[in-house]
Protein backbone atom coordinates (compact mmCIF):
# COMPACT_ATOMS: atom_id res chain seq x y z
CA UNK A 1 0.00 0.00 0.00
CA UNK A 2 2.88 2.40 0.75
CA UNK A 3 4.45 1.71 -2.55
CA UNK A 4 1.31 2.61 -4.25
CA UNK A 5 0.85 5.82 -2.33
CA UNK A 6 3.99 6.80 -3.13
CA UNK A 7 3.25 5.61 -6.55
CA UNK A 8 0.19 7.93 -7.08
CA UNK A 9 2.25 11.11 -5.28
CA UNK A 10 4.72 10.93 -7.73
CA UNK A 11 2.58 11.36 -10.62
CA UNK A 12 0.53 13.87 -9.62
CA UNK A 13 3.56 15.62 -9.09
CA UNK A 14 4.39 15.65 -12.30
CA UNK A 15 2.18 17.24 -15.15
CA UNK A 16 3.61 15.17 -17.88
CA UNK A 17 2.69 11.91 -16.30
CA UNK A 18 -0.12 13.00 -14.87
CA UNK A 19 -1.44 13.73 -18.39
CA UNK A 20 -0.88 10.69 -19.88
CA UNK A 21 -1.86 8.30 -17.01
CA UNK A 22 -5.26 10.31 -17.06
CA UNK A 23 -5.68 10.16 -21.14
CA UNK A 24 -5.09 5.79 -20.60
CA UNK A 25 -7.38 5.63 -17.72
CA UNK A 26 -10.14 8.28 -18.72
CA UNK A 27 -12.25 8.78 -21.89
CA UNK A 28 -14.69 11.91 -22.04
CA UNK A 29 -13.90 12.60 -18.11
CA UNK A 30 -15.39 9.17 -17.13
CA UNK A 31 -13.17 6.06 -16.46
CA UNK A 32 -12.37 3.33 -19.14
CA UNK A 33 -14.18 -0.27 -18.90
CA UNK A 34 -10.35 -1.79 -18.10
CA UNK A 35 -10.57 0.85 -15.12
CA UNK A 36 -13.91 -0.01 -13.98
CA UNK A 37 -13.66 -4.10 -14.42
CA UNK A 38 -10.25 -4.83 -13.91
CA UNK A 39 -8.67 -2.39 -11.19
CA UNK A 40 -11.15 -0.82 -9.56
CA UNK A 41 -12.20 -4.07 -7.97
CA UNK A 42 -8.38 -4.29 -7.07
CA UNK A 43 -8.23 -1.35 -5.13
CA UNK A 44 -11.51 -0.07 -3.35
CA UNK A 45 -13.24 -2.41 -0.85
CA UNK A 46 -16.43 -1.34 0.82
CA UNK A 47 -17.11 -2.08 4.60
CA UNK A 48 -19.61 -5.26 5.61
CA UNK A 49 -22.88 -4.39 4.20
CA UNK A 50 -22.59 -1.87 2.07
CA UNK A 51 -24.74 -1.55 -0.84
CA UNK A 52 -24.24 0.66 -4.05
CA UNK A 53 -27.53 0.51 -6.14
CA UNK A 54 -27.57 -0.50 -9.81
CA UNK A 55 -28.77 2.54 -11.73
CA UNK A 56 -25.95 4.56 -10.18
CA UNK A 57 -22.86 6.25 -11.87
CA UNK A 58 -19.50 5.82 -10.40
CA UNK A 59 -17.28 7.53 -11.87
CA UNK A 60 -13.99 6.60 -9.67
CA UNK A 61 -10.62 5.57 -10.13
CA UNK A 62 -7.61 4.55 -8.03
CA UNK A 63 -5.75 8.43 -8.88
CA UNK A 64 -8.17 9.51 -5.59
CA UNK A 65 -9.52 7.21 -2.56
CA UNK A 66 -13.24 6.23 -3.40
CA UNK A 67 -14.70 4.68 0.68
CA UNK A 68 -18.06 3.31 1.25
CA UNK A 69 -18.63 2.44 5.11
CA UNK A 70 -20.20 0.06 6.64
CA UNK A 71 -23.75 -0.50 6.28
CA UNK A 72 -23.37 2.45 4.28
CA UNK A 73 -26.07 2.60 0.63
CA UNK A 74 -25.71 4.92 -2.49
CA UNK A 75 -29.64 4.68 -3.66
CA UNK A 76 -30.54 5.03 -7.19
CA UNK A 77 -29.26 7.57 -10.05
CA UNK A 78 -26.59 8.90 -7.89
CA UNK A 79 -23.26 10.42 -8.92
CA UNK A 80 -20.47 9.81 -7.47
CA UNK A 81 -16.79 10.97 -8.76
CA UNK A 82 -13.36 11.05 -7.48
CA UNK A 83 -11.68 12.49 -10.62
CA UNK A 84 -10.60 15.73 -8.83
CA UNK A 85 -10.94 14.32 -4.92
CA UNK A 86 -11.42 11.90 -2.41
CA UNK A 87 -14.67 10.86 -1.65
CA UNK A 88 -15.25 9.29 1.35
CA UNK A 89 -18.78 8.43 3.33
CA UNK A 90 -19.05 7.05 6.58
CA UNK A 91 -20.52 4.02 7.81
CA UNK A 92 -24.61 3.64 8.25
CA UNK A 93 -24.70 6.50 5.92
CA UNK A 94 -27.47 7.00 3.37
CA UNK A 95 -27.22 9.29 0.20
CA UNK A 96 -30.78 9.78 -1.34
CA UNK A 97 -31.94 8.81 -4.35
CA UNK A 98 -30.56 11.29 -7.77
CA UNK A 99 -27.72 12.76 -4.95
CA UNK A 100 -24.78 13.99 -6.88
CA UNK A 101 -21.07 13.77 -5.05
CA UNK A 102 -18.23 15.52 -6.22
CA UNK A 103 -14.62 14.73 -4.99
CA UNK A 104 -12.97 15.76 -2.32
CA UNK A 105 -15.92 15.28 0.27
CA UNK A 106 -16.02 13.51 3.53
CA UNK A 107 -18.74 12.45 4.77
CA UNK A 108 -19.59 11.00 8.47
CA UNK A 109 -21.21 8.02 10.21
CA UNK A 110 -24.94 8.28 10.52
CA UNK A 111 -25.46 10.90 8.15
CA UNK A 112 -28.79 11.23 5.34
CA UNK A 113 -28.75 12.66 2.16
CA UNK A 114 -32.28 13.49 1.26
CA UNK A 115 -32.81 12.95 -2.65
CA UNK A 116 -31.48 15.15 -5.23
CA UNK A 117 -28.55 16.77 -2.92
CA UNK A 118 -25.43 18.13 -4.30
CA UNK A 119 -22.41 18.11 -2.49
CA UNK A 120 -19.30 19.63 -4.87
CA UNK A 121 -15.67 20.20 -4.00
CA UNK A 122 -14.70 21.18 -7.29
CA UNK A 123 -15.22 24.59 -9.02
CA UNK A 124 -14.48 25.66 -12.60
CA UNK A 125 -11.89 28.74 -12.69
CA UNK A 126 -12.79 32.27 -14.38
CA UNK A 127 -10.21 34.50 -14.21
CA UNK A 128 -9.67 35.55 -17.79
CA UNK A 129 -12.92 36.70 -19.75
CA UNK A 130 -11.15 36.34 -23.28
CA UNK A 131 -10.98 32.41 -22.43
CA UNK A 132 -14.00 29.56 -22.77
CA UNK A 133 -14.19 28.37 -18.83
CA UNK A 134 -13.53 24.84 -19.65
CA UNK A 135 -10.32 26.28 -20.46
CA UNK A 136 -9.40 27.87 -17.75
CA UNK A 137 -8.66 24.84 -15.24
CA UNK A 138 -10.16 23.59 -11.78
CA UNK A 139 -9.82 24.19 -8.17
CA UNK A 140 -10.65 22.17 -5.36
CA UNK A 141 -11.81 22.96 -1.73
CA UNK A 142 -12.89 19.69 0.40
CA UNK A 143 -16.20 19.60 2.26
CA UNK A 144 -17.11 17.85 5.56
CA UNK A 145 -20.25 16.74 6.87
CA UNK A 146 -20.09 15.99 10.77
CA UNK A 147 -21.73 12.63 12.06
CA UNK A 148 -25.34 12.03 12.63
CA UNK A 149 -26.68 15.43 10.30
CA UNK A 150 -29.45 15.42 7.92
CA UNK A 151 -28.86 16.96 4.51
CA UNK A 152 -32.31 17.68 3.32
CA UNK A 153 -33.28 17.04 -0.28
CA UNK A 154 -32.60 19.41 -2.92
CA UNK A 155 -29.82 21.62 -0.92
CA UNK A 156 -26.63 22.28 -2.41
CA UNK A 157 -23.21 21.58 -0.35
CA UNK A 158 -21.01 24.16 -1.80
CA UNK A 159 -17.13 23.40 -1.99
CA UNK A 160 -14.99 24.39 0.89
CA UNK A 161 -17.92 24.34 3.50
CA UNK A 162 -17.33 22.11 6.39
CA UNK A 163 -20.86 21.11 8.30
CA UNK A 164 -20.82 19.90 12.12
CA UNK A 165 -22.19 16.98 13.92
CA UNK A 166 -25.57 16.53 14.61
CA UNK A 167 -26.83 19.56 11.88
CA UNK A 168 -30.26 19.96 9.81
CA UNK A 169 -29.84 21.90 6.98
CA UNK A 170 -33.26 22.34 5.46
CA UNK A 171 -34.71 21.41 1.92
CA UNK A 172 -33.71 23.60 -1.09
CA UNK A 173 -31.19 25.04 1.55
CA UNK A 174 -27.84 26.12 -0.65
CA UNK A 175 -24.93 26.54 1.78
CA UNK A 176 -22.22 28.82 0.93
CA UNK A 177 -20.85 29.01 4.70
CA UNK A 178 -19.69 26.22 7.78
CA UNK A 179 -22.32 25.45 10.10
CA UNK A 180 -21.78 24.41 13.60
CA UNK A 181 -22.40 21.40 15.23
CA UNK A 182 -26.24 20.82 16.55
CA UNK A 183 -27.53 23.83 14.34
CA UNK A 184 -30.82 24.25 12.35
CA UNK A 185 -30.08 25.99 8.83
CA UNK A 186 -32.30 26.61 6.13
CA UNK A 187 -32.43 29.22 3.46
CA UNK A 188 -30.54 30.45 0.10
CA UNK A 189 -28.09 31.46 1.43
CA UNK A 190 -28.40 28.84 4.29
CA UNK A 191 -28.65 30.51 7.41
CA UNK A 192 -28.67 29.58 11.20
CA UNK A 193 -32.36 29.49 12.64
CA UNK A 194 -31.71 27.00 15.50
CA UNK A 195 -29.20 25.88 17.77
CA UNK A 196 -28.79 23.63 21.11
CA UNK A 197 -28.30 25.26 24.14
CA UNK A 198 -25.20 23.08 26.03
CA UNK A 199 -26.57 24.27 29.63
CA UNK A 200 -30.21 23.62 29.14
CA UNK A 201 -29.86 21.03 26.03
CA UNK A 202 -33.21 22.60 24.29
CA UNK A 203 -33.64 24.18 21.02
CA UNK A 204 -33.13 27.92 21.33
CA UNK A 205 -34.07 29.79 17.84
CA UNK A 206 -31.24 32.76 16.83
CA UNK A 207 -33.56 35.00 14.88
Amino acid sequence: MKQIAKLKNSIKQSPVWKKRIHRLMFSNARPRLWVKWLVNPLVFHHGKGAVIRRNTVINVSPLNRFRLGADSTIEEYCVVDNGVGDVIIGNHTRIGLRSTLIGPVQIGHHVILAQNTVLSGLNHNYENPGLPIHRQGVSTRGIRIGDGSWIGANAIITAGVEIGEHVIVGAGSVVTKDIPAYSVAVGNPARIIKKLDAASGRWVKTE
